[in-house]
């Protein structure tokens, strides 16, 4: 096991705080380790037993909390009186109106509460309305390459060919054999898609909603719209309408396996509402159902980047400077970032055309090219980074 520290340093400054804690991301991407791990360290730092209150919902010892009125009254039974106590809340989303019920316990004196859940949509709705103003989102990922190397050891170059291919959900990355671990994967990608997508959405079509996925899929990197992914389908003999996708896109973007990252106007300073990109919560799921191919690896590459800045609190845009583009403008704190990835520049005529949008930018915000070159290249102030020393420093 590693430890989540980005995350558990996170949940330790919200400690006691007066506001509930919302973990949210993709199923398996370590959400109830994280909460074993924080409750590991209350212990280690005066908490007792008693003190802890700690249900999983995905275990059916709890089935009967799955109505709000049962879970109230259980954890009700249990507050201490004279002392603190810590209500752990794993999978909230099966619980139904699961909302009223937190809600009415964050009224309670010396309780601090922490819920994680699987799906964006449990932020919307009557819980941002009963909650509005009382939770912080602390949205988690799969493994960085800095903790899945930690994790696997041995050679850190070794470490990144297998972190390109096969992602980094936490359990997986401990199956080395690759039949297993491609079974574990399916696994996931099924269970997200008709728990968290097909289910909470009442999606019929599955085999539509997975031709979505896949399209997108094989599409990491590239402007897409709604239409575009409609007439594709419809040409290959999958009708469908634009409004259909959009709708279960949405559904794919709220169950944590999809990113959708808008473009902005680096000339006009303006956040565009037109045509995205989107990018897939991890790798190894795109290439469980994509497979392995030479002429994906920038787009493979872009992906973990972009995974990796929003790892690190940017919010992510792709640029537009005319008729060119920007692979990713990351703003964090009023300070601005851009980046170009590719998979290698060291022909020329591919240097040029990476650095030709960041030379036309003229502002002093730093500028990087990411890519898999060992050979630093840097010109005109513009750095050529290497991708494992950009995910590790």
């Amino acid at each position: 096991m590693v430890l989540r520290n980005q995350y558990l340093d996170r949940l330790i400054r919200l400690r006691d705080k007066e506001i509930i804690k919302v973990v949210t991301g993709v199923r398996r991407c370590g959400k109830s380790t994280l909460l074993k791990q924080f409750e590991r360290y209350l212990l280690e730092n005066g908490v007792v037993e008693e003190q802890i209150i700690s249900i999983n919902f995905e275990d059916i010892s709890f089935d009967y909390l799955l109505e709000y009125h049962a879970l109230h009254q259980y954890i009700t039974e249990r507050l201490l009186d004279d002392r603190k106590t810590y209500i752990f809340l794993d999978e909230i989303q099966a619980v139904s109106d699961f909302q009223k019920a937190v809600d009415s316990l964050f009224l309670k004196d010396n309780v601090d509460i922490y819920i994680t859940g699987s799906n964006a949509h449990m932020l919307s709705g009557e819980l941002a309305t009963l909650l509005s103003g009382r939770y912080v989102e602390v949205p988690m990922l799969p493994l960085s390459f800095s903790e899945y190397a930690e994790l696997v050891g041995g050679d850190v170059r070794s470490a990144w060919k297998k972190y390109f291919t096969s992602g980094g959900f936490p359990y997986a990355s401990q199956i080395e054999d690759e039949e297993i671990r491609r079974d574990y994967l399916y696994g996931i990608y099924h269970t997200v898609l008709l728990k968290d997508v097909a289910a909470r959405r009442r999606i019929n079509d599955i085999e539509l909603l997975e031709s979505i996925v896949k399209f997108l899929f094989d599409n990491v990197g590239n402007i897409v719209s709604s239409k575009k992914i409609a007439d594709s389908l419809t040409s290959f003999g999958r009708k469908t309408t634009s409004l259909t996708v959009e709708n279960y896109v949405t559904a794919l973007c709220e169950a944590f396996i999809l990113y959708k990252v808008g473009r902005y106007d680096v000339q006009g300073k303006q956040h565009l509402k037109s045509l995205e990109k989107y990018y897939i919560v991890d790798v190894g799921l795109r290439n469980l159902l994509i497979g392995n191919r030479n002429r994906d690896i920038g787009h493979i590459l872009e992906n973990i980047v972009y995974l990796e800045l929003t790892r690190k609190g940017y919010h992510v845009s792709v640029g537009k400077l005319g008729e060119l583009e920007i692979d990713f403008v990351a703003e964090k704190d009023g300070e601005k970032a851009y980046f170009q990835v590719a998979a290698t520049v060291l022909s020329e005529e591919t240097f040029a055309r990476e650095i030709a949008p960041l030379k036309r930018i003229h502002d002093n915000y730093p500028k990087y090219i990411v890519t898999m070159d060992e050979i630093p290249m840097d010109e005109d102030g513009i750095k050529v980074i290497n991708v494992v020393d950009f995910l590790t420093k």
